[in-house]
């Protein structure tokens, strides 16, 4: 394992001291090292059969049979690379946002062997043009592929598609090779996948595409120790995958655990953490309070909020007031073309939709009644397509809808009741909410065959990272879950919301005006045509 010698500097004077090992250690001023100095720095103390290994602070590998020698090193928030070498006289530097050493690395590399083509008269590589990977080929590629050690998971989320192997590691992303049909590449390491009819290749390895039924329940001893550990700087995420405890540790390193007794768990054979132990501690009812890794002790992290299944804030004193105010204010005005509302009741399109409006009782995170009627009307495209989902979920046994069309004032509510830090789970009443124009829709699974919701990472409306559609943590079978309500929406035109994996957004959105009417003004069969004039519902 390389040492961490926990060295700070900057771009301009990681590149003077290159500048001097370049010059075998003279300066303008003098020498600082002599040639017979560098040179065992500069040579494997154990080297391996390839030729690398690690010097006296130095890294050393071959580059295209140049002697290249380096460090790389990476602190939260940023990672960097420095190369040189010496036997042709070039160096690079390296700087990023965020611990991405791989990317630092294989740029570094490319810059190099630009420089020695450039130098010998070569035309120059340049890499491959990359982009984001399209909608549907993303949706399409999400999933499980190959087994055993080879085994690895795709996942796609707000425009990113990343890959991240069963036995842990760092989760890499994908971009679409723009030159080269359905090709990616995987950023920072060059290596090319190539989607094919049983699955996807791999540079030369095809990897079959697996089914991925609904994992089992996670074993009730390790309940206690799922969740998250440390400071905000510095989280330790423990969560159950594939029947086994993992870690995600310094935001970035997946670890697969190896349970010894039922609070120790070691740590794989490679990475960061090679040879050390997790060790937890519980108290009286099981639940873990800390987990000491490497000597480090991570406390639990308090979400707080949360009691029967029910997230809530602090209450508000002035509600009354908050709602005075809203109903009295004008939503935004916008310009534009906008199509003409038709809202449309979503139970009276299908009675089986399981309706929970948490807001028209006072089991919200606000504590207080805020609807006056229990009901949920979408815009008819959007109801339709709701309702195609709805279908498809009652074949497997589950339904739930929370919440749906929203008038404006109720978002002003929301937005002035929330505290700041958690106004990341509200709209903005200045730009209005997709609930206003009738095109997003909250909801759950509800298992038919139980009549209880199902059990998901974080709990409806929870203002935390649990919240998240990509959250890794909790348990196989929640996360089974929340993918499972997501792939069945998005194959019917909605869109997650990132910050929220129960809210969904229709794809037309945009093409509908802030609504702001209320409840008791919405006759139980709205129409289009027994709707309110756009320039009515700003009042």
């Amino acid at each position: 394992m390389a040492p961490a010698g926990s060295m700070y500097s900057t771009v301009n004077d990681l590149g003077h001291f290159v500048s001097v090992l370049l010059a075998q250690g003279k300066t303008e001023n003098g020498a600082l090292l002599k040639p017979a100095t560098l040179e065992p720095m500069w040579s494997p103390q154990f080297p391996d059969p390839r030729g690398r290994g690690f010097g006296l602070g130095f890294q050393v590998r071959s580059l295209d049979g140049h002697r290249l020698v380096g460090h790389g090193g990476a602190i939260y928030g940023f990672a960097t690379t420095l190369d040189l070498l010496p036997e042709d006289k070039v160096g690079v530097v390296v700087a990023t946002k965020d611990a991405v050493n791989a990317v630092t690395e294989h740029i570094g590399e490319k810059v190099l062997r630009l420089i020695l083509a450039h130098g010998s008269g070569k035309p120059l590589e340049l890499p491959l043009p990359t982009a984001p990977v399209p909608l549907d080929l993303g949706r399409k590629l999400a999933g499980r592929y190959g087994t055993a050690d080879d085994a690895l998971d795709v996942s796609y989320l707000d425009g990113h598609l990343s890959m991240l192997t069963l036995i842990g590691g760092e989760q890499l992303e994908l971009r679409k090779a723009r030159q080269s049909g359905d090709d990616l590449i995987v950023t920072g390491f060059g290596l090319k996948v190539t989607p094919v009819s049983e699955g996807i290749r791999i540079e030369s390895k095809t990897l079959p595409k697996l089914a991925t039924p609904m994992p089992s329940d996670i074993p009730s001893e390790w309940r206690g120790l799922v969740g998250e550990y440390g400071w905000d700087h510095d989280i330790l995420y423990v969560f159950e995958k594939d029947h086994r405890l993992n870690v995600l540790i310094e935001w970035m390193e997946f670890d697969a655990l190896t349970q010894v007794t039922e609070e120790v768990f070691n740590f794989p054979p490679r990475g960061l953490y090679d040879g050390e132990k997790a060790v937890f501690t519980r108290d009286a009812s099981g639940n873990a309070t800390q987990v000491q890794v490497s000597g480090v002790v991570f406390k639990r992290c308090s979400i707080g909020g949360v009691s029967g299944g029910i997230f809530r804030i602090p209450p508000v004193k002035n509600f009354d007031n908050l709602r005075t105010q809203a109903l009295a204010d004008k939503p935004p005005v916008e310009t534009g073309e906008f199509r003409k509302p038709d809202l449309v009741e979503l139970a009276k399109l299908d009675p089986k939709i399981k309706l929970d409006i948490r807001y028209a009782t006072t089991n919200n995170f606000l504590s207080t009644l805020v609807y006056s009627e229990a009901r949920a009307f979408l815009q008819r495209p959007a109801a339709e397509a709701l309702l195609r989902a709805h279908k498809r979920l009652m074949e497997m046994g589950y339904s739930l809808l929370h919440d749906a069309y929203r008038p404006w004032y109720v978002t002003k509510i929301f937005w002035d009741a929330t505290p700041d830090d958690k106004k990341i789970f509200v709209a903005d009443p200045g730009q209005g909410s997709r609930h206003n124009r009738g095109c997003a829709v909250d909801l759950s699974l509800y298992e038919l065959a139980t009549g209880k919701a199902v059990e998901m990472v974080g709990v409806y409306d929870e203002m935390s990272e649990r919240s998240y559609a990509g959250y890794p943590g909790g348990t196989s079978r929640q996360r089974w879950r929340r993918e499972l309500l997501r792939r069945v929406m998005e194959s019917e035109g909605f869109l997650v919301y990132p910050f929220e994996w129960w809210h969904f957004d229709y794809g037309d959105w945009q093409k509908y005006p802030i609504l702001n009417i209320t409840f008791e003004k919405l006759s139980s069969t709205a129409t289009a045509t027994e709707m309110p004039s756009v320039s009515d519902t700003r009042r």
